[in-house]
């Protein structure tokens, strides 16, 4: 999957995506300084939702339409969509903050004609977010466009994720990614699950990642070890500043130590290689090996007494010890001196 310059298949960097969401605060300065501080945070990518109060629900006062159970609790969708959509006449200076900075930007698309908008502003990628996997004319439409797809599954069945899946097929789009992900804002640590990082990449043949609402870095570091080649994160410049997302949004500290976080697990990681390092090998100096532990005059035989598996491990292997017991030594043996093959009579 190649997305701009960053080629996630290739290259050996989790791609990790600082999600802007509501984080501008209704300021297009503010929105431009977040991506600068994403930038000085590590991020590869920022990554905007294109989206109208209108385009994503209707304005209603019917129960259906009133938040129950999440942190938005008694709000209308249509009032906390109003505030925090990012402005269309926003995006093309966005996208080229982002350039500047040389990060990767693009959006999760919404409705149809988001996908013409950010069409014109040749967006590199799309992201379909959780709570779209089920709107298969959608997922149609952004496949159609022979771009890659990156898909959270925060609220997906098994049966959602390949419905998903077939409408991107039916497109003659495989380019996709799966994003394990809780849609809980918060979401709590022990519903992470994030094994199915793993299985996501393996079930379904794609690339396997995290779109994390948990807080602090552990899911982060987890996924990356369970083979998470894209982490996105929400990302705010200040608590402080409010706004819907800001109670699960990471600040630039939190960002920078997660980056660090992350970047140290996929150097630990490493590779199946049985051999050794020059300072692995090395260290083989301080195995055990075969001394001679008190003296032995030529033609005495070798006994638990005179020979000892001791450290520093420059004498024989340890594995002769017991063939050796009982053999008879060709020449004097001085307390101190490595025991070697061809010091006894075999």
């Amino acid at each position: 999957m190649q997305i701009d310059k960053f080629n996630i298949d290739e290259n050996n960097r989790v791609f990790i995506i600082a999600e802007l969401s509501a984080n501008h605060n209704g300021s297009l300065d503010v929105a431009i300084e977040t991506i600068r501080a994403a930038k000085r945070a590590g991020a590869d990518c920022i990554k905007l939702q294109t989206y109208t109060a209108d385009t994503i629900t209707i304005d209603s006062d019917k129960d259906d339409f009133v938040i129950n159970d999440t942190i938005w609790e008694g709000r209308k969708l249509y009032d906390l969509y109003q505030e925090a959509f990012t402005p269309w006449e926003w995006h093309e200076a966005l996208f080229k903050a982002a350039e500047q900075e040389g990060l990767i930007c693009f959006s999760s698309p919404f409705d149809k004609t988001a996908v013409d908008f950010l069409e014109n502003l040749q967006t590199p990628a799309y992201k379909i977010a959780s709570f779209e996997i089920t709107d298969i004319p959608l997922i149609e439409y952004v496949a159609s466009k022979q771009k890659p797809v990156i898909i959270s599954t925060g609220i997906a069945t098994e049966e959602d994720i390949t419905l998903a899946l077939d409408a991107c097929y039916r497109m003659g789009n495989r380019d996709i990614a799966l994003l394990k992900c809780t849609s809980s804002y918060p979401a709590p640590i022990e519903e992470a699950n994030l094994i199915m990082v793993q299985d996501l990449a393996k079930r379904f043949n794609v690339i396997g990642g995290l779109s994390d609402h948990t807080l602090g870095s552990t899911a982060p570091v987890v996924a990356t070890v369970f083979g998470a080649k894209i982490i996105e994160k929400h990302f705010i410049l200040d608590r402080s500043i409010g706004g819907p997302d800001a109670s699960f949004s990471m600040n630039e500290a939190e960002f920078t130590q997660m980056v660090k976080a992350v970047r140290e697990a996929e150097k630990a990681i490493g590779q199946v290689d049985y051999q050794l390092t020059e300072k692995q090998a090395k260290g083989k100096d301080f195995s055990r090996s075969l001394y001679v532990v008190e003296d032995v005059k030529a033609g005495e035989e070798i006994s638990e007494k005179n020979i000892k598996s001791i450290r520093p491990g420059f004498g024989l292997h340890p594995k002769y010890y017991s063939e050796l017991l009982g053999k008879q030594v060709k020449t004097n043996l001085y307390k101190g001196d490595r025991l070697n093959l061809n010091d006894v009579e075999l």
